[in-house]
């Protein structure tokens, strides 16, 4: 048994270690043996084919400090109360990077710099923090389909039931894998995330792999946002590279489906829209900007955190990280990126996924 080791816990705590590792199903394959011998874990398991993307070198994304601006306000010429009042910033969703910040002693304010020779007082600026979320690199096909909890949750003992006060909830952002899935009563789909802990299909985002469009070349490269799961996969003709969510647009400004062609990339950008309307919005400095639908982008989005759902004006809004993955990963692609915007249909599991392929646990 050079190759096992013994793990005296219960099968239920070895489990839960599992999901709190963050590293999903790169975990030893884990059994039992016999009754006296008990759990046992394979101490030599497979690579995972998941990995987390490595920080570049010359990220623009640490130096990235931003702020919304209360309405109406003042923007001064310089950081003090009695410098000429540049202009009124006026109202709606205005997000602005912040270039400097001075601290007036005489007025006992903090002051922060949002361009050249435009200052806002501290208290009429509300500074967010980026999301931390990242998506996955694929060394490999995944052997089964995947994804992320989108909100927190604890699992099912059986599908269709509620969770039992012993259950372990799962952050929202948590890495799973699919190992089955069926259909309750209601029509919602429940998935086995290992060890037979199932969760409703409308607590998690699920990634499956999909053929490329027939306009794309067998080594183009071309990204699939799915509106439906609202997540996003990165392909090298048929092989899936990088997978990860977004937030598409809201119903009022949806994300129009079909297949387009990067046309313009730019490092950052700023974005206006709207103007005079009730939805008016400036964003500064918005990174990795990939346009492929006239105005209409992949970008990454440092203003919220709400991946996983619709959120945006009609952009497809990503994580930081991811954004900047794909941006420079395209950038010497064979072809003008393709992006294929759809709809998925969650039953076409079933079609595609044999229940007695042996997968019914990790």
């Amino acid at each position: 048994m050079s190759r096992i080791r013994i793990v005296i816990v219960l099968l239920a705590a070895a489990t839960a270690l599992l999901f709190m590792s963050g590293r999903a199903r790169a975990a030893a394959s884990c059994y039992v043996v016999s009754s006296d011998v008990g759990y046992v874990c394979d101490t030599n398991p497979p690579p995972s084919p998941f990995s987390k993307p490595v920080v570049r070198h010359d990220s623009i994304l640490p130096k990235l400090k931003f702020g919304r601006l209360a309405d109406n306000i003042n923007v001064y010429a310089e950081p003090n109360m009695n410098s000429p009042i540049v202009r009124n910033a006026g109202d709606g969703f205005l997000f602005h990077t912040i270039e400097d910040t001075a601290n007036n002693q005489e007025e006992g304010r903090l002051w922060y710099m949002i361009d050249p020779g435009e200052w806002v007082r501290g208290e009429d600026i509300t500074l967010k923090t980026m999301s931390s979320f990242t998506g996955v690199e694929l060394r490999a096909q995944p052997a089964r389909p995947f994804g992320w909890m989108i909100v927190d949750f604890a699992y099912s003992d059986a599908p269709g039931a509620e969770p039992s006060p012993t259950a372990i909830k799962l952050p929202r952002y948590t890495f799973v894998e699919v190992y089955d899935a069926v259909v309750d009563d209601e029509g919602w789909i429940w998935y086995d995330i290992g060890q037979e802990r199932w969760m409703k299909q409308t607590y998690v985002s699920i990634i499956e792999p999909n053929p490329r469009p027939d306009e794309v070349g067998e080594d183009e490269y071309w990204v699939e946002v799915d509106l439906y799961e609202q997540n996003f996969v990165a392909y090298e003709g048929d092989r899936m590279v990088y997978a990860g969510l977004v937030s598409s647009g809201l119903n009022r400004w949806p994300t129009y489906e079909g297949l387009f062609q990067v046309w313009d990339r730019h490092m950052q950008a700023t974005m206006i829209g709207a103007e005079g309307k009730v939805d008016y919005y400036v964003v500064e400095d918005v990174p990795h900007t990939m346009y492929f639908n006239v105005d209409i982008a992949l970008h990454g989005a440092y203003w919220h955190d709400r991946f996983g759902y619709k959120h945006s004006h009609g952009c497809v809004n990503m994580p930081l990280r991811d954004a900047e993955w794909i941006y420079f990963w395209s950038e010497n692609a064979p072809n003008d990126l393709w992006v294929w915007v759809h709809t998925s249909d969650p039953h076409s599991y079933f079609e595609r996924v044999d229940a007695q392929d042996g997968t019914a646990g990790p």
